[in-house]
């Protein structure tokens, strides 16, 4: 695990920037703290920051050339299956210096091309030079695990593994209105945008191969990868549901074996829940006394899992530690968090995320976690909601029904009680809009409508409507939800939950490993009929049902909920004087000139009303934005 960062030119005014380069690598160095380098030739200057795991030599270090230096490659990421490509090509006569995955990924490209892609198990941001002909080769993972940033104007392409890389190498920091516009819905900026003009985010399972000479018009993506889509081909699996079982355990057990690749202490994420158990019970398979490691809460009780970890690393007879936190350990930390986010990012259980990263990483470099299995299996509430909007009128019609009568009970999000009657209220909200309409406001926390009265800027209305259509392109009109998993593989996970993970993780120098994300679990659980993911009775059901007999029984007998942080808490104590006198003050908005002072006005009067609802998520948005503003643009 590593980052990358670049500068290509289009023209000798485009070179005036390769000085930029070691600001730009520089500013990423907690990704690879273990050595820096650099590259200069032709229309090229790369940086590379090196977090060591597999063959932590200096021989291994990055840029790295092929022996007749034509080629120099950057590489971010891990290939888990180079090890069987570099015994094939010694046998045909091919020599190595390392022990390294880079190299290998770098023969392959030179004897295959483009297409070596398809051979690569793993996850990963790349660049290749041809210092011949002066080409540029650059990809990432099929799934997007790994971010890659890229600018271009007239003179020169500008790309890194974080968005601060770039910004360092001084693009230009002019936001994207519809990127703001979407930001203030879902609290995150939808790929391939980014929160500025003429920044793109490299879809994943895409490439970009160009020669420099002809310019940015010569750069176009090339899709390498897409998770099937049954609707398309037609290609769903023909077993019975036990052969999609015994598959499913196959499948996943050699994903999280080809991810303990190590030459570095190894551990995994333990939370309580059911994705990540699965993932201990296969690893202590091939790895006695697996280092695990998981969070507790003192002070939310009603979050804490770690009992149900214990349970977990018991029957493993894992190496297990558990880190109990309090409310103001995460708040502590909270600063630290907003100082690394380089694009607004308000998903804010990534406070307890780097704090779980921050205490792992004292004990191992490489951690293995659940991520993805909610998203491609049908774990989430919403899942079971959709399942019920799309195959239960009459529950439809009774949810609608009594949603109005509930609205005076209606409380905050960490109240049991309150929770339920605030998911029948969106519930009931989703089922007068169509498909794609209740998948986005699904997704968001606020509604077209309610961003309208909060901004202060003119945008194109169209612009719009047709990056929302063009996101939300996958949603169909049928019964099958197989449509809004897919849609959450593609805009939830890789927009937050990867990002999140990647942003705390590597904030740390840790590397994180998502073995549900193999590319051929994905395919195969995209080829599975809905009904073995989720039925009336249950959700992520051929997950839990394949690994039941795995797992201590209490896992499968509790409710499914993520952690709160106790946002409403620290807006009224710690944070708000930040938010009364700075952040959101009237005169601050009103310099800033982006948002109605009277809509943020409202928007803290409700917050510090004794019936605010749900607008916590709504203001730590709007304190991650103006926080990053006022560090990247005031």
């Amino acid at each position: 695990m590593c980052g990358i960062t670049g500068i290509v030119a289009f023209n000798e005014t485009g070179r005036k920037s390769f000085d930029r380069i070691k600001d730009a690598n520089d500013c990423i160095s907690s990704r690879g703290p273990d050595s820096d380098g650099f590259y200069r030739s032709g229309s090229v200057a790369f940086g590379h920051r090196r977090l060591s795991i597999i063959d932590v030599s200096n021989a291994a270090n990055q840029p790295m050339k092929d022996d007749s230096e034509r080629y120099t490659i950057i590489f971010n990421g891990e290939f888990f299956n180079f090890n069987e490509h570099r015994e094939a090509l010694l046998g045909k006569g091919e020599k190595f210096k390392t022990h390294s995955d880079t190299e290998v990924l770098l023969r392959l490209f030179i004897l295959e091309g483009t297409s070596f892609l398809e051979k690569v198990n793993g996850f990963f941001s790349l660049a290749i030079h041809d210092a011949q002909n002066d080409s540029v080769f650059i990809a990432r993972d099929r799934m997007g695990i790994k971010p890659l940033y890229y600018y271009t104007d007239d003179d020169k392409m500008i790309f890194g593994s974080e968005l601060k890389a770039l910004l360092a190498a001084g693009i230009p920091r002019v936001p994207d209105r519809i990127s703001i516009l979407n930001y203030l819905q879902l609290n995150y900026v939808p790929g391939p945008w980014s929160i500025f003009e003429n920044v793109q985010k490299l879809k994943p399972g895409h490439y970009i191969y160009f020669n420099p000479a002809e310019g940015k018009e010569n750069l176009k993506e090339t899709r390498y990868y897409k998770i099937p889509d049954q609707r398309i081909s037609n290609n769903v699996f023909s077993g019975s549901y036990s052969e999609a079982q015994a598959e499913l355990r196959r499948l996943l057990d050699a994903s999280v074996k080809r991810r303990l690749i190590s030459d570095v202490p190894l551990g995994a994420f333990l939370s309580g829940g059911i994705d990540s158990s699965v993932i201990v019970a296969l690893a202590s398979k091939h790895t006695p006394h697996l280092n695990t490691f998981s969070i507790g809460y003192k002070d939310e009780p009603m979050y804490d899992e770690s009992r149900y970890a214990k349970l977990v690393a018991d029957l493993y007879k894992t190496n297990h530690t558990v880190f109990s936190l309090s409310n103001d350990d995460l708040f502590e930390h909270l600063f630290s968090v907003l100082d690394y986010i380089d694009e607004p990012f308000a998903d804010s259980s990534a406070l307890a995320v780097n704090i779980l990263s921050m205490h792992t990483r004292k004990h191992v470099t490489v951690a293995l976690s659940g991520d993805g299995a909610d998203e491609m299996f049908a774990g989430y509430n919403k899942h079971r909601a959709e399942w019920l909007l799309r195959n239960r009128k009459m529950f439809r019609a009774s949810v609608s029904a009594l949603s109005p009568l509930l609205r005076p009970f209606e409380g905050a999000r960490n109240s049991a009680i309150g929770n339920k009657i605030r998911q029948i209220h969106r519930f009931a909200e989703g089922a007068a809009m169509s498909n794609p309409d209740r998948y986005w406001r699904w997704c968001g926390f606020s509604g077209e409508a309610e961003i309208d009265k909060l901004i202060d800027f003119t945008y194109e209305n169209g612009d719009y409507f047709r990056r929302k259509k063009e996101i939300l392109s996958p949603i169909g009109n049928g019964n099958s939800i197989n449509d809004v998993l897919y849609m959450d593989m593609s805009m939830v996970l890789t927009n937050d939950m990867l990002v999140k993970v990647d942003l705390m993780s590597m904030k740390n120098s840790l590397e994180v490993r998502v073995p549900f994300l193999d590319y051929e679990v994905v395919n195969f659980a995209f080829r599975l009929p809905v009904d073995f993911k989720i039925d009336a009775t249950s959700t992520k059901k051929i997950l839990r049902e394949t690994f039941r007999k795995d797992l201590p029984e209490e896992l499968f007998h509790r409710p499914k909920h993520g952690f709160e942080v106790p946002l409403l808490k620290w807006f009224r104590t710690g944070l708000k004087s930040l938010i009364e006198d700075d952040l959101l003050s009237d005169a601050f908005i009103d310099r800033q000139g982006l948002f109605n002072v009277e809509g943020i006005r409202s928007l803290k009067k409700r917050l510090f009303s004794s019936n605010p609802g749900e607008i916590e998520a709504r203001i730590w948005g709007l304190i991650v934005f103006q926080y990053w503003w006022k560090k990247y643009i005031d």
